[in-house]
């Protein structure tokens, strides 16, 4: 009872209980933690409710009608909010709000719809200030109580087949590279220049650079073709009787330059070997001095005082081609004349669970794996193996297998021409029956009616014809119908050109605005991206082992493909019609897109759980 009188709190008769003979000792410390949690939550409500009863009612006040007069008596001027006496009502909240007080940030409100009548309900039910107390104690003082703010609610929601990339333009990757430069500069007192050479030399790895440097830092440099000498600025000099060992001019006013490797030159001979190597070869990250077995490169600094400005633009230029190039997280857009590059942090190692398609600014969707042209849902390894077999000669391969033989003898390629089956070898003479692959000598006067199946050769020959058969078979369904959605691709694609030219005369006879006439060149890009994951849906089905999995896939690409069809046929109608059609082509428009989200996501989650099965090893 000692205990209780320091708390100040009253207790019920349960927890009196708790301390009449026989003692049950191990309840000691659990009835100490709930009654300091109980005695801290007073103390936070007490705080904080008068001021939150008064922010209450003027809020509800504006919101609410007057309040009608209940049974239930409260001791709050606003409804809905009850009295909490913090000596006796803690645990008695009628339906309501609980305001509690954070370690930071604005009071909480929120809902307390449960009724406790005892000290027992409050050491039970999970709606209580204890319960709050303890969630915020296991979060820490960044713990919210699940009221986010604005940014957090509004969260981005990725697809499954989507990645996380960034699309950057030169200035973005000239920032980049100087802010790389200048950070190793810092760490290892070398300058900007130096350190510049030091990165392209590690290929932009910093932490494997500035290691390897820290260890051993001479060899380093000399490595990466800087030298340990620093002092001194790079100038230009007219040394009295130099004999240029290129031209060998000995002009007295001869102007002459030398890096820190002390071999020195004309400086119109530097000026046409630098422009050599950068605008014959394209070579600018690693320009090493002319001098004969000298390795020391040529850095940003040197470079300045011996080109022209035209010449110093392309060495910038091709620098931040090479950054690029060295990055794993970077790659260029392949569309003609782009200047940007996309930042994804998907590695090569992951191609194999996932599809990178990004979009550049210039609106060029691609492969950030392969840099080929967006082929969702098949991996890039996938594509390789479709587009080498579609390009060599292995199909015609198969045909021949499929529609030709081989003599029994020396196996030159035959094909039937004739109705008889009896056959001659042109090449060796050697005459055998065309069904079972036998001797025709055997075959007695049965020309045209071979009943010797079952002999062993020809069991087999047929059975590998079989089966070459059935696997061209197979690989012209699936080609058959690729190469249509590429050939229909490339039919909506000159209809979009065409399309803007479609809005201005439907804006002209219809009288729309031109936003209003939007819908054509929306339909249009949906078309040619469906058709698109159509079309490398057939590549992917080619390779796919069957199994439940494949019955969906399927069943969803006969869905966009319907879809797809019934756009098109739609988009295609003549221009005085088309302004009648606007919201049956919206319709269809939306429905294709959700068709092509819902096959995409299913396959990439497919894919991404190790759950589809190939046919192929890759």
């Amino acid at each position: 009872m000692v205990l209780l009188l320091l708390l100040h709190t009253p207790v019920s008769q349960s927890a009196l209980r708790v301390l009449r003979p026989p003692f049950d000792l191990s309840a000691f410390p659990r009835l100490i933690t709930r009654l300091w949690k109980r005695k801290a939550a007073e103390a936070a409500i007490t705080d904080n409710h008068s001021a939150t009863k008064d922010s209450v009612a003027r809020s509800q006040a504006a919101t609410r009608p007057p309040p009608r007069k209940s049974a239930r008596k409260t001791n709050l001027d606003s409804p809905g909010i009850a009295e909490l006496n913090p000596a006796t009502d803690l645990t008695s909240v009628v339906s309501g709000v609980l305001t509690v007080r954070g370690k930071e940030g604005p009071d909480l409100v929120t809902p307390a719809s449960t009724t406790m009548e005892s000290d027992d309900d409050f050491m039970s039910v999970a709606s209580s200030a204890d319960d709050f107390l303890d969630t915020q104690a296991n979060f820490g003082d960044d713990f919210d109580g699940g009221f986010s703010k604005d940014k957090d609610i509004v969260a981005t929601s990725r697809k499954p087949y989507e990645v996380e990339y960034k699309v950057l333009n030169p200035d973005d990757i000239d920032r980049e590279q100087t802010r790389q430069i200048n950070e190793v500069s810092s760490i290892l007192s070398l300058p900007p220049e130096s350190s510049a050479i030091l990165l392209r030399y590690g290929r932009w790895n910093r932490e494997k650079l500035i290691e390897g440097y820290m260890d051993h830092p001479e060899e380093t440099l000399e490595e990466a073709g800087l030298g340990t000498n620093f002092e001194g600025t790079p100038k230009t000099e007219v040394i009295p009787g130099f004999v240029c060992e290129i031209c060998c001019e000995d002009d007295n006013n001869l102007e002459t330059y030398a890096m820190r490797c002390g071999h020195r030159f004309c400086v119109d001979c530097y000026r046409h070997y630098l422009a050599q190597k950068i605008r014959g070869e394209g070579e600018a990250a690693r320009i090493e001095c002319p001098g004969d077995g000298c390795n020391m490169i040529v850095d940003s600094k040197s470079l300045g005082l011996l080109v022209t400005p035209d010449l110093k633009d392309r060495y910038y230029t091709l620098l931040q081609r090479t950054y690029v190039d060295d990055k794993e997280n970077l790659k260029w857009c392949p569309a003609p004349n782009c200047e940007y590059a996309v930042d994804c942090a998907v590695k090569q190692r992951d191609l194999r669970r996932i599809v990178p398609t990004v979009q550049c600014s210039c609106k060029h969707h691609f492969c950030f794996g392969c840099t080929l042209n967006d082929h969702q849902p098949a991996p890039c390894q996938l594509v390789k193996m479709w587009l080498k077999k579609c390009e060599d000669d292995s199909e015609t391969a198969n045909w021949i297998s499929a529609n030709t033989k081989e003599c029994p003898r020396c196996h030159s390629t035959i094909e039937k021409n004739g109705g008889c089956n009896h056959m001659t070898c042109r090449k060796c003479k050697h005459e055998f029956c065309w069904m079972c692959m036998g001797l025709w000598s055997e075959h007695g006067t049965s020309w045209y009616n071979c009943n010797r199946y079952e002999e062993k050769s020809g069991s087999e020959a047929r059975t590998a014809q079989a089966k070459s058969r059935a696997s061209l078979e197979r690989y012209l369904h699936y080609y058959n119908r690729y190469a249509n959605h590429e050939q229909s691709a490339k039919l909506d694609k000159d209809l979009y050109l065409k399309t803007e030219k479609k809005m201005t005369s439907l804006q002209s006879q219809s009288g729309l605005s031109w936003i209003e006439v939007q819908f054509l060149d929306t339909a249009s890009q949906a078309l040619q991206q469906c058709r698109q994951t159509l079309k490398w849906t057939y590549a992917f089905a080619y390779y796919l082992a069957r199994n439940n999995l494949t019955e969906i896939f399927e069943d969803n690409q006969k869905d966009l493909e319907l879809a797809v069809e019934n756009l098109s046929e739609m988009f295609e109608k003549p221009v005085p019609e088309l302004a009648n059609l606007k919201v049956d082509i919206l319709d269809k428009t939306a429905y294709c897109n959700k068709r092509r989200v819902i096959l995409l996501s299913d396959t990439a989650e497919n894919l991404k759980n190790g759950e589809w099965s190939f046919n192929v090893d890759w």
